[in-house]
């Protein structure tokens, strides 16, 4: 994911621009960047549209933080942080407090580049290290977050890894902690992703681990945990960015469901 936001960082018609993304790539063996020596025609298009695929969610999901933050939330949780540099690179309102969560492998090594780059937070930045298969929203509450307040929740790239049931259990655990007026951001593997990427990527690869796609309809799925949805295809945002996708089919083709939710 940082070698793609590196990249699109660099385009002069770049959706966001991430300026960290570099130095993670970087201190992960992935940069300088380039295609893999032996990768055939079929093994170049899925990564395209995998990386397609993340350039698009993250604006996505940057336009709704930007919304959330507009609207007066100032708690905001990114579940499965990684390498996420939003408390770094967006502009926030005072008094906005970005809690990434995350196991604290990922979360040190980020934090050594972090130190080696001198990257300074534009708000409050608070570290939760738990893996979200433990009591997380515990170790959340002892950081400070308060479920009394809206909270805007970020999952980019994570339930697709996750079986049905922790999926099941992550979105009930978001519910106990979110206030009236709270934000949801999503991304979901589109139906038939697993079939068309999964089955064929190389074992140990990202995609290989994919267990779970979005449901027939995320939007009443939601509902059922009392959120008003609002479903987007990659293929839609990516017009609205003036950066549609090339391929003629008009059916939803590349993994990632868009998901936006308020909670009433």
């Amino acid at each position: 994911m940082a070698k793609v936001r590196a990249l699109e960082t660099e385009r002069d018609n770049a959706l966001f621009r991430d300026p960290l993304a570099r130095a993670f790539a970087a201190a992960g063996g992935r940069w300088p960047a380039s295609p893999p020596l032996s990768e055939d025609e079929a093994a170049r298009r899925r990564r395209l549209a995998v990386s397609f695929s993340i350039v698009v969610r993250t604006r996505f999901l940057d336009d709704l933080l930007r919304e959330a933050s507009a609207s007066g939330v100032r708690q905001v949780v990114l579940l499965g942080a990684g390498m996420d540099s939003r408390a770094f690179r967006m502009e926030w309102p005072g008094g906005t407090r970005v809690f990434e969560v995350d196991t604290a492998a990922p979360l040190d090594f980020k934090a050594e580049v972090l130190r080696r780059e001198g990257a300074v937070a534009r708000c409050e930045r608070i570290t939760v290290a738990v893996d979200l298969r433990a009591d997380w929203p515990r170790a959340l509450s002892a950081a400070g977050h308060d479920p009394t307040a809206p909270t805007v929740w970020i999952a980019e790239g994570l339930l697709i890894y996750l079986p049905e049931d922790a999926v099941e259990l992550l979105l009930a655990r978001i519910g106990t902690q979110s206030a009236a007026g709270s934000r949801l951001g999503l991304t979901l593997g589109s139906r038939g992703v697993i079939e068309r990427f999964g089955a064929e990527a190389a074992p140990g690869s990202a995609a290989a681990l994919w267990v779970s796609e979005m449901p027939d309809d995320p939007v009443r799925w939601l509902a059922a945990h009392g959120w008003e949805a609002e479903s987007h295809t990659l293929r839609e945002r990516a017009a609205a960015y003036g950066r549609p996708m090339s391929s003629p089919e008009r059916r939803e083709e590349r993994p990632g469901g868009l998901i936006s939710a308020v909670r009433r």
